[in-house]
């Protein structure tokens, strides 16, 4: 004897209607666009990725609208493009908001108060993780790595950096961008929209004024390696001498930054966070201890 599906309790459901295509003119317009990006590649396949945040930067979130669209300028199935757009986390599946606020929980920067930042943001701003604001303004979400140890604990909102945060500190952060003030990232580019930066991820120019000077780049610590892979003198090491030890052997001088070296919490001992100089985070720890 056998059962059927409903009796089973199993409901197989309609299949899912194809996604509604862009309107005409918004269609003309990104058509435009993706020639001028599959012209850069001699595969055409080869522009998916930058096709993705092309779309991304309509409607904030790649939509089955733009998948279907970036598999008929391609020439791709729908399940090809949505092969890669579910694969990158880079590429959102829902509406978010205008700011993503990503708090790295990684080991390091979870050692070093990353964990709490997180738990800090859900409370304060009333969501959970991939959650976005009631104003449609800033989504939070936990990111395993955002490859700046030496300034943790790190905030990127953007994919710009934020170092060096406390509790306070991104409070305020979040608080500004959803009151529309000016924010400064650490290092790197002015803050844009997630909209306006997903176009850029798409290789178009970004038109700001002093947007493409603006710079940023490793602590001393990350560049370390690359020092000693060119054959150059280890820096100095960053410690105080212990006690009941060979004090020749101990005795390493301590590295004096310059102005316009970029600190982290680990270059030397700080009694704050560099991005949050009027809200102490307590006497930093010399080495060892």
């Amino acid at each position: 004897m056998t059962t059927s599906s409903s009796e089973r309790g199993v409901s197989l459901g309609m299949p899912e209607l194809p996604a509604p295509a862009y309107p005409d003119d918004v269609r003309a317009r990104l058509e435009a666009d993706a020639r001028e990006i599959i012209a850069r590649y001699p595969d055409s396949r080869s522009a998916l990725l930058p096709l993705l945040h092309l779309v991304q930067s309509e409607e904030g979130h790649v939509t089955r609208t733009g998948m279907r669209f970036c598999a008929d300028v391609l020439g791709l199935t729908t399940a090809e493009v949505t092969a890669v757009a579910t694969f990158y986390t880079m590429y959102r599946r829902g509406p978010s908001g205008d700011y993503q606020v990503g708090v790295c929980t990684n080991t390091l920067c979870a050692v070093m108060g990353g964990d709490v930042l997180f738990e800090t943001l859900q409370e304060h701003l009333g969501v959970g993780n991939g959650g976005t604001t009631d104003d449609g303004k800033v989504t939070l979400e936990h990111i395993e790595c955002n490859a700046a140890c030496d300034f943790a604990p790190v905030v990127m909102v953007n994919w710009e950096f934020f170092d060096n945060q406390t509790p306070e500190s991104v409070k305020r952060l979040v608080d500004d961008l959803r009151a529309g003030r000016p924010v400064t990232p650490t290092r790197g580019a002015p803050m844009c929209t997630f909209k306006e930066t997903a176009r850029i991820l798409a290789g178009f120019p970004d038109e700001r004024e002093g947007a493409t000077d603006a710079g940023g780049s490793a602590g001393p610590a990350s560049l370390t390696g690359l020092r000693l892979a060119r054959g150059e003198s280890a820096p100095a090491r960053v410690v105080h001498p212990r006690e009941g030890g060979p004090q020749d052997a101990q005795r390493d001088t301590v590295h004096e930054p310059s102005p316009t070296e970029h600190l982290s919490s680990h270059d030397a001992p700080q009694q704050t966070s560099a991005s949050d100089p009027s809200h102490p985070a307590g006497p930093a720890a010399e080495e060892g201890e």
